[in-house]
């Protein structure tokens, strides 16, 4: 750029460019989309400092210091100063109250600096204009002493220029008369901004009061709203619960009527189980009574067989002593064949 030729930074941070609103001299238009380098810079051929901030291709800050102007802490990361050439008031948004200080400190010191360099160059211009004055008059008392001669048309030139130059300075006097008063109406006027700056300051205290007043009534209210969700979510889990267990209990219900379909079936057979059952029981009635006769049949058959082993044990008492007897009768048979042998072998 071409105020990089002659211009060297002597300062540089990074903020967020706003200016004030022209129309209603209160509000703060943003100046970039995010952060921008912001620079002090010196140019020594017009011993002047300024404020020069560029973003992209764009400059959206080029503010001359002067020795009236003053920077404001309207927060503890935000600054502004209003700049009358520009007619407008600009502010600085920076990441932290350091950087906002630094830029405070550096912008106290370069005002000091310009307020001494416009001293210098007014005692260098009140110099030459008592210079241009003492010139002019030492020329008139030449002409006076001196009406012939041959440096008489040279000091007459001389004479001539003296005056121009003195009237151009007088000029340049009323010049700067009326800059002069320019900046001072510039300066009211930006002292009636700076004013309702600090009312819109006050106000944006007061909207940002009510701001953090809305912000904790929201936050009491999402607090509140987060109970509720919990609540809600209980309510839910114990909805799910009470399904699961509906579910449960229609298992059991469909089951119940399962049972009770196999039952009415099983009722519908009740009376043929009752006729069969009535048979049943006949059958066992008859049986019983077979079974009675049975018994008794058992009974005198038990008692046959007593009568029966009782004849038997006799008996073999009759045959052991019909034996016994059968024995002695055999033997006597066997002595009388002996005997019998011996008569036919005798004989």
């Amino acid at each position: 750029m071409w105020f990089w030729i002659r211009e060297q930074p002597i300062f540089t941070t990074r903020a967020h460019v706003f200016q004030i609103d022209p129309n209603t001299k209160k509000n703060w238009m943003p100046a970039s989309k995010q952060a921008v380098t912001v620079s002090y810079f010196y140019d020594v051929t017009r011993n002047s400092y300024r404020i020069i901030s560029v973003d992209g291709a764009k400059v959206i800050i080029n503010s001359t210091i002067t020795p009236n102007m003053t920077f404001t802490k309207t927060s503890q990361k935000f600054g502004q100063w209003a700049d009358s050439r520009a007619n407008t008031v600009f502010g600085l948004g920076f990441s932290s109250e350091q950087q906002l200080t630094k830029f405070a400190e550096k912008f106290q010191e370069v005002k000091e600096a310009a307020k001494i360099a416009k001293d210098k160059t007014q005692e260098k211009i009140e110099t030459s204009s008592d210079h241009s004055q003492a010139s002019s008059v030492n020329g008139t008392d030449d002409e006076k002493a001196s009406h012939t001669g041959p440096a008489n048309t040279h000091l007459k030139s001389e004479n001539d220029k003296l005056k121009i130059a003195l009237t151009q300075s007088a000029a340049n006097v009323k010049k700067w008369e009326i800059e002069l008063q320019t900046l001072r109406e510039s300066n009211a006027r930006l002292t009636t901004a700076l004013q309702e700056s600090a009312a819109s300051v006050e106000q944006w205290k007061r909207q940002f009061s009510i701001c953090r007043d809305e912000n904790d009534r929201l936050r009491n209210k999402i607090d509140e709203l987060e109970e509720q969700c919990s609540e809600i979510n209980r309510e839910k889990e114990k909805n799910t619960q009470l399904k699961r267990r509906i579910e449960e209990l229609e298992a059991e219900l469909r089951e119940k009527e399962t049972e009770l379909k196999d039952l009415r079936k099983q009722s519908e057979i009740i009376p043929q189980l009752m006729s069969e059952c009535e048979y049943v029981s006949e059958k066992l009635e008859a049986a019983e009574r077979d079974n009675q006769n049975l018994e008794d049949k058992v009974r005198s058959l038990k008692t046959d067989i007593e009568e029966s082993k009782y004849r038997q044990r006799h008996l073999k008492v009759e045959l052991k002593s019909f034996l016994e007897v059968l024995d002695g009768k055999i033997d006597d048979l066997h002595d009388f064949r002996r005997g019998l042998s011996k008569l036919g072998t005798d004989n």
